[in-house]
Order: structure tokens, then C-alpha cells, then sequence
């Protein structure tokens, strides 16, 4: 088992502020720490590598526990090492990775003050899955069994008028959560390359998932754009997975042919297109999952091809 220890447990009660070391706190299931000002949001809980700001000292910069706007410096874990949905525990608080790194919006003190800030690439955030009491000193460990995550993307004119209700983007994330995916969100947008492509980049690049299933504008429609949006945010192409569904759903329907999906990987996230129709979904899902079983940690790196 691979262990920790907190370095420091720090809270802002002000939002805008530099989080103050307090020793000990209490962390609240689904919420975040006692007190904190950023409890409550979707990011509950903020992690730093205790080790990488010791790193970051060495360059002659002046921080203390906080000004990174942690919750919990711990040592011994380089976080952004880890995918979204691994998990820790430390006394009876169990925390759930849900993203890696930040985009910063504006300077934070730590890089007015020198330039630079580490957050942005070594900082992690979790939910609370379980609560309980963390103090300066306390062991954290690593939970073995980590999962699958995945975010969903859809495409649709209508549904993100709210014209219409989309239906597909919840059935693919029930289907996901159903095999022990973490589901870290469904993007709903209009049939637009651009925005399409950013989605991607950005779903990607800051919340890292294991897969992120797109949902619709892959037909022959002008305004389908999702393969072009999919292709361009590639780092790596994977054919083979896009071809294998489509062989597959031509043995239920021949219109299957005219599907134009692709199936991609930007850095260490597969990106799969997805038909839009809820039941022809479904079906591709089904098809599809065992076979990421495999796929997924060769991707990450551990296991073989």
C-alpha cells in the first residue's frame, strides 16, 4: 500500500484569499472542509504535492502552506501522476480525484509575487466521499481499485436551445456509471466545429478522463460537424475502434454505413464518436465496453498492447 502524510490541512474564509494552515479540520461527504470558502463547489477539495513545492522553493520563491490555494499539502503522492477517479484515504475520509490541473482566469499571489504558480499543472481536486476529521501529521494512502472515468459530449442544435430534451447524453452516462465509470459530466452543444473542437481540448486536457464518448453529428447533415471537431483535437488517430462499431451496427441496420464517427486519442484520452439515436447508443456501448477493459490501461501506460 502506498502512503502519505498531510503536511498541512488549510482553509480561506473569504473567497480571493490565501488559505491559512489550521492543523485540523473537519472534511463533510459531498461538501468539502469545514469553513472553507470553496466548500460546496464542484471541486470540494484541492490537493498539492508537498514534495513539488519543496521543488518550487528551491528556484528561491518565497510560499507558504496555502498560497497555492490547497486545502491539503501532502507528502509523498505526485498527484497529476494519478487519473481522474483514483481515490484516498486518510483516517475515515475517503477523497475521489475528479480533476487534474486548473486554467487559471487571473494571478493568483504566488504569481504576482514570482512569476510563476505551480497549481495550475501539480494541483489536483476531489470530491468527498466519505467525511471525517484530517489533522497535520496523519497518514494517506492510496486505495487500490481505481476506475474508469469518462466525460460525454453531445451535439445538438435543438437539445441546447432547449428545444428539445436530449436523452442520449444521460443514457450513455447511466450506462457508464452502471459499469463503474466515473462520469465526470455531460457537455451539451450546437452543432459547431469550434466549439466542438475546444470542448474536446478542454474536457481533455483539464479533467484528463480515461474516454470522453461524443454524442451525435457524425450523418451526412451540413450541420454535422463532430468527426472534423474530433479529428482536429488528435494527437494520436485510432481507426480501429470507430471501424469495429460500425461494422458491428451494420448487422442491426444498413443505414450504419452512412455514419462518418471517428475514434481518436489526444495525449492519454480516447475520444469516441458516438450515433446520437439513445438505442443505437446503447447498443455501440455494449459492443464497445469490454473491449476498452483492455484498451484503457495500455493507454495509461499499464498494461500490454
Amino acid at each position: 500500500m502506498i502512503k502519505g502524510k498531510i503536511r498541512a490541512v488549510c482553509i480561506s474564509e473569504k473567497k480571493g484569499t490565501p488559505k491559512k494552515d489550521v492543523g485540523t479540520v473537519n472534511i463533510i461527504e459531498n461538501f468539502g472542509l469545514e469553513n472553507d470558502a470553496h466548500a460546496g463547489s464542484e471541486r470540494q477539495v484541492s490537493l498539492l504535492s508537498w514534495d513539488q513545492v519543496e521543488e518550487f522553493k528551491k528556484s528561491g520563491a518565497d510560499v507558504r502552506a496555502g498560497d497555492f490555494g490547497e486545502n491539503l499539502l501532502v507528502e509523498g503522492f505526485d498527484f497529476k501522476t494519478f487519473p481522474v477517479g483514483t481515490k484516498f484515504k486518510c483516517n475515515d475520509v475517503i477523497l475521489e480525484l475528479i480533476q487534474i490541473g486548473k486554467k487559471c482566469h487571473s494571478a493568483c499571489t504566488v504569481t504576482q509575487r514570482t512569476g510563476k504558480c505551480i497549481m495550475p499543472v501539480e494541483g489536483v481536486f476531489a470530491r468527498v466521499v466519505q467525511g471525517g476529521k484530517v489533522s497535520l501529521g496523519d497518514e494517506i494512502e492510496l486505495l487500490e481499485g481505481r476506475r474508469f472515468s469518462a466525460s460525454v459530449l453531445v451535439a445538438s442544435d435543438r437539445s441546447s436551445k432547449g428545444e428539445r430534451e436530449d436523452k442520449s447524453g444521460p443514457l450513455i452516462k447511466e450506462i457508464l456509471e452502471n459499469a463503474g465509470y466515473l462520469v465526470t459530466g455531460i457537455t451539451l452543444l450546437p452543432d459547431d466545429e469550434e466549439g466542438l473542437y475546444k470542448a474536446l481540448c478542454q474536457i481533455a486536457d483539464i479533467q484528463k478522463p480515461d474516454v470522453i464518448f461524443t454524442s451525435g453529428g457524425t450523418g451526412f447533415s451540413p450541420r454535422d460537424m463532430m468527426p472534423e471537431a474530433t479529428k482536429r483535437a488528435a494527437t494520436k488517430d485510432a481507426p480501429g475502434i470507430a471501424e469495429g462499431l460500425r461494422a458491428y451496427s451494420m448487422t442491426i441496420t444498413p443505414r450504419a454505413m452512412l455514419s462518418r464517427a471517428t475514434s481518436v486519442i489526444r495525449n492519454k484520452t480516447l475520444i469516441i464518436n458516438m450515433p446520437g439515436s439513445p438505442k443505437a447508443g446503447k447498443e455501440c456501448l455494449e459492443y464497445l465496453l469490454p473491449v476498452l477493459e483492455h484498451g484503457i490501461p495500455v493507454l495509461r501506460g499499464e498494461g500490454d498492447a
